[in-house]
């Protein structure tokens, strides 16, 4: 077997890589439209992740989150699914952790989860009433410092902590403040 030696000129720097991180959408995507998703998709494009990742909730998660009746795990997983093999862009995976554990699976270890396998620094795309509701957590602010929340609106109300935090987080569609 021959190989190839290359020669570089000395001091040579490989080019700094264009594009970096994660950005995850979570969300039991019971609501979210397509143009939604496309809104989130841009986001990724223009500010350069390596991944898109959509983290669909299982219905025992969205159940002990906010008490509200959602469609089964598969279907709203099927339609993730679907919407991303209309998109032809392969940077988009559907984190099927939560359909593999088929129970509750908090914050806290759905993060983990991301952490361990897709590449930092990492980013939550959340809509203003889930970051509310991440902001309430006890954990809170061991994750805000980890990670960066982008939110799909303007929140309406802001949540104390989301507040005093407010550096870590901007809105899509407006500058990053980085």
């Amino acid at each position: 077997m021959k190989r190839d030696i290359q020669n570089v000129p000395y001091g040579y720097e490989p080019p700094a890589a264009e594009r970096k991180g994660t950005l995850v959408f979570y969300d039991s995507f019971e609501h979210i439209t397509d143009l939604e998703l496309e809104q989130a998709a841009h986001t990724a494009t223009e500010r350069k992740f390596t991944k898109l990742v959509l983290y669909p909730l299982h219905e025992e998660t969205v159940r002990r989150m906010s008490k509200e009746p959602v469609s089964a795990f598969y279907k709203r997983e099927d339609r993730l699914h679907e919407w991303k093999r209309d998109q032809a862009r392969p940077f988009i995976t559907v984190e099927s952790l939560e359909g593999k554990r088929k129970k509750y699976t908090p914050l806290d270890s759905a993060l983990r989860h991301i952490s361990e396998v897709y590449p930092s620094p990492y980013f939550l795309y959340l809509t203003p009433e889930t970051a509310n509701q991440f902001a309430s957590y006890a954990s809170f602010e061991e994750w805000i410092v980890k990670l960066r929340l982008i939110l799909s609106e303007a929140p309406a109300f802001v949540h104390p902590r989301l507040e005093k935090f407010r550096h870590r987080w901007d809105i899509a569609g407006e500058e990053k403040s980085e």
